[in-house]
């Protein structure tokens, strides 16, 4: 799957969010390039729509065409389409491992899957993609506890959000719920998002 490589601070601050989380990619404020700092232009309607879906696209690390059919997923599912396909998103087994803060990003996430160290109910699962179910236990295997790279991930890890638990004993966690629309980042219009894909 091909996928961004370019420079990650760059891209942060043309967007205007932190798609770190750290809020270190925004140290300058302003666009990149010689005259950032002095544009001054008005956005249209569908460059403000566009900018939403790639703040969204490029948080959660998702090429176009990934991005645009869990979108049509969501908007078969009951409820408010963009809230579901937010929740779609935060379900992302890369991303859960994310947030229980096995990884410091959501890319070294992606690593840790798709490299077979993750494993959910106690099987192994190498699919970054994989959407985990309410209930679901997600663990590291047992050769994979000695990572260094995760154990400092794990002693710098600041927030837990309320919609995971975990267990330092067994070091696993466990998705307990569907997360909130105020739980989840709020940098992010999705009202624009759906706008976008249904022009």
């Amino acid at each position: 799957m091909a996928r961004y490589t370019g420079p990650k601070f760059k891209l942060s601050r043309r967007l205007g969010i932190s798609l770190s989380g750290t809020g270190k990619d925004l140290k300058r404020p302003f666009p990149p390039g010689q005259h950032g700092a002095n544009q001054r232009r008005k956005m249209s309607n569908y460059g403000m729509q566009l900018q939403e879906k790639q703040k969204l696209r490029h948080m959660y690390g998702l090429g176009e065409k990934q991005f645009r059919t869990l979108f049509a997923r969501a908007q078969k599912m009951q409820g408010i389409a963009g809230e579901n396909f937010m929740f779609l998103l935060e379900c992302r087994l890369d991303n859960l491992v994310y947030r229980l803060g096995f990884a410091n990003s959501r890319a070294g996430a992606r690593q840790l899957v798709s490299h077979g160290h993750i494993t959910v109910n106690g099987k192994k699962v190498d699919i970054a993609s994989y959407q985990v179910s309410t209930g679901d236990v997600i663990s590291l295997r047992e050769r994979s506890r000695g990572l260094s790279s995760v154990k400092e991930a794990l002693e710098n890890r600041t927030h837990l959000p309320a919609y995971v638990e975990f267990n330092d004993t067994a070091v696993e966690g466990k998705f307990i719920r569907l997360p909130e629309r105020s739980e989840l980042s709020q940098e992010i219009d999705e009202k624009q998002i759906v706008e976008f894909y249904n022009r």
